[in-house]
């Protein structure tokens, strides 16, 4: 009977963290035989992992390898674990190191690569996992919550630059505030988004440079849960003073294409099919999606995603019909740098006849 293994880091790939629980920051083997669960871990973890790791045995990797220094070789320890579990053919994904698999391939196991993910339940989310989920979107809130309260303080010049606390409000600095306040209630923020004007038309610019009144800032929040390992996602758009006719329109079509997608997603229901009607909708609202001299204007990227251990996990939104326990980002937005980037998201559940809404964070465009 073939065993499945995972080798690396859980504090680096996800489906060692779905598999044991914990973060362990060194690799080490997961295998999985006959029902039955097992990591191989050295002293340093070994302890720690028998209290914490939802593993059904912890094996102590001084005892599979007699060789002080063949320990710390990854090839004779799986091959050690294979003798030991008794299997001769290895289940791995394909993302699994090629230069431990050729080397134990050689002395004679055999590997079978699974195409797709590696575990598909991951796809569907355990009321736990939601909990989780959820836990990390309040931290993007009040990371949100924080951008918020200061672009309502902060005061345009002569020239329009905003100023706070006595200097410019940049984009850097307003992250530099936006994450300080994510790692306080326990997260993890990397390359979150805040970005203005012509910028905010790039859907992944970080930003940078001062900011401006009177043009669409665009702040894409995704941190990590320090505690869970799982994600939030959130994004709202703002402008700080009077927005033109022209983005205030943009920012209402925006906003009247997530509600329109939030009412028609439920379980059973086609992605795509719901994707490309948006993209439909757009168009004859007046915003077609093309490009323009030689960049993309429109609606381009998809309207959603899952989420979980990763900020972008399968399924895609358009990837085919929804199931009941699916997390999905509904992220719809609209890119013209004639009038600028709007870009709205919320994190939802799929159930049987509708969606769970997680988000609470106030949709507010305009801030005097």
């Amino acid at each position: 009977m073939p065993a499945r293994v995972l080798y690396g880091s859980s504090e680096r790939e996800a489906d060692l963290r779905y598999a044991v629980r914990m973060v362990i920051p060194d690799p080490f083997f997961w295998i999985e035989k006959g029902g039955r669960t097992y990591a191989a871990l050295g002293p340093l973890e070994i302890d720690r992992a028998r209290r914490m790791a939802r593993v059904n045995e912890v094996i102590p990797t001084e005892e599979l390898v007699a060789e002080e220094g063949r320990r710390s070789d990854p090839a004779e320890l799986l091959l050690a674990l294979a003798r030991k579990l008794g299997f001769r053919v290895a289940e791995v994904p394909e993302t699994f190191p090629l230069g431990i698999a050729d080397r134990a391939g050689k002395q004679g196991l055999r590997f079978r690569i699974r195409r797709g993910p590696f575990f598909p339940e991951r796809q569907q989310k355990s009321s736990e996992e939601i909990e989780w989920i959820t836990e990390a979107l309040r931290i993007a809130e009040a990371g949100m919550e924080r951008a918020r309260e200061i672009l309502q303080e902060s005061r345009a010049d002569s020239e329009k630059v905003l100023r706070w606390k006595g200097g410019e409000l940049t984009s850097e600095r307003l992250r530099g505030e936006i994450e300080a306040v994510i790692a306080q209630r326990g997260g993890i923020a990397e390359h979150s988004i805040v970005a203005g004007g012509t910028q905010a038309c790039d859907p992944h610019e970080q930003g940078y440079g001062p900011l401006h009144a009177g043009e669409a800032i665009v702040i894409d929040l995704f941190p990590r849960s320090q505690a869970s390992g799982y994600y939030g996602d959130l994004s709202r758009t703002f402008v700080k003073g009077e927005p033109s006719e022209a983005l205030q329109r943009l920012y209402d079509t925006v906003s009247e294409g997530k509600r329109w997608v939030l009412e028609r997603m439920r379980e059973g229901v086609d992605g795509g099919a719901l994707h490309r009607k948006l993209v439909r909708r757009f168009a004859q609202a007046g915003y077609p999606t093309l490009q323009r001299e030689g960049r993309w204007v429109g609606f381009f990227h998809g309207t959603g995603h899952s989420l979980g251990l990763e900020i972008h996990e399968p399924p895609r939104f358009a990837a085919g019909r929804f199931r009941a326990g699916q997390v999905m980002t509904v992220e719809p937005g609209l890119y013209y740098p004639d009038i600028g980037g709007v870009r709205l998201e919320d994190l939802v559940v799929v159930e049987k006849n509708g969606v769970r809404n997680l988000t609470r964070c106030r949709e507010t465009f305009h801030i005097p």
